[in-house]
């Protein structure tokens, strides 16, 4: 017996009956021979992390473009964040933490640089537009690891694909896998939370402007909030059987108008507002200069016109935030002349 069959047995033994077991998954695109030390789910995983696009995610803006300040969060210290608090919970809850964290680690790697506005600039100029999330299943089915794809497992690819919410209900259109479904929620928990904390911090509200009611039900500290949240998560779901990851109705509604408050107060603040202008127009500009200039990307290839739209579309939307700024730089402002 192999190590991995042997910590498959530890699964079968320890987990809750609801729990995704890694020897039981809908498999790969392509079929492959098991490893000998980890199990399915643990090589999604360590795939993810050694992916080129999950190193971007340091250089991509959480919601303020290119942050100065060394405590700001950047999309990889999200992901970090909401794979924390995830594992919290499936650890609790005796489901598949291994699962939880390569879905938590793998969500956000189509995401776009200048974080919601850069997914926004590109729904509006590429064709077909554009989400996140699908990107994000792009990313590991296609294009890491030179147009290979990371061949990873039915329930991660799951996972990713549906944990967006946007502004819509949080506990809706939820992942097949409980596990999946504990990222969907850690995601919301992890956002509300460290963007209150940078939005204070950058000088965009004041902790005063935080109102009364959240503090009441949620806590008057970051930490006390999630705290309450997590926990709220878990003794609700126990309460109901684990028939889906759950909130109570108190602290669900709370969470919509936490949200409300910060598209109100941050998200569409005129400050924030004022760089999306910025990086709408650095988008625009270098999408265009790559369909005009296919050549740049495809060489001596004649593409048809979807493949371009398509291809410009995965380029930029790889790009970090500071590669963006150096590549609009390149192209569109005039070097300096030297005479001697």
């Amino acid at each position: 017996m192999t190590i991995r069959e042997e910590y498959e047995k530890i699964e079968q033994s320890i987990l809750h009956e609801r729990a995704t077991l890694s020897s039981q998954s809908k498999g790969r695109l392509k079929k492959e021979e098991e490893d000998d030390i980890r199990t399915a789910f643990q090589r999604d995983r360590d795939r993810i992390i050694h992916s080129k696009a999950f190193r971007r995610l340091k250089h991509k803006t959480q919601v303020f473009f290119s942050p100065q300040g060394d405590h700001y969060r950047t999309r990889l210290t999200h992901v970090l964040e909401v794979s924390q608090i995830a594992r919290t919970i499936a650890r609790a809850l005796r489901l598949n933490e291994d699962l939880t964290e390569a879905i938590a680690l793998g969500h956000d790697l189509g995401h776009t640089p200048f974080g919601h506005a850069g997914e926004a600039i590109l729904r509006e100029i590429h064709p077909e537009g554009f989400e996140h999330y699908k990107q994000s299943l792009r990313v590991v089915d296609f294009l890491e690891k030179n147009g290979e794809g990371l061949n990873l497992t039915f329930e991660v690819r799951d996972g990713i694909v549906n944990h967006s919410k946007g502004k819509g209900n949080i506990l809706s259109d939820t992942p097949k896998t409980l596990e999946g479904q504990i990222v969907r929620v850690a995601d919301i928990i992890a956002y509300l939370n460290h963007d209150l904390d940078d939005a204070i911090r950058a000088g965009i509200i004041k902790k005063s402007d935080i109102p009364l009611e959240f503090i009441k039900i949620l806590g008057d500290r970051h930490s006390k909030r999630i705290d309450t949240m997590v926990k709220d998560v878990i003794f609700s779901t126990i309460k109901t059987d684990y028939e889906k990851i759950s909130m109570s109705p108190l602290i669900e509604e709370t969470l919509h108008k936490l949200r409300d408050f910060l598209f109100e107060r941050v998200y569409e603040n005129e400050v924030v507002l004022k760089e999306f202008r910025k990086a709408k127009y650095i988008l625009e500009s270098l999408y265009s200069y790559y369909v005009e200039n296919p050549s740049i990307i495809f060489g001596d290839f004649i593409p048809s016109k979807e493949e371009v739209h398509r291809a410009v579309c995965d380029f930029i939307a790889g790009m970090t935030d500071r590669y963006a700024l150096y590549t609009f730089e390149k192209i569109f402002i005039p070097k300096s002349w030297f005479i001697s």
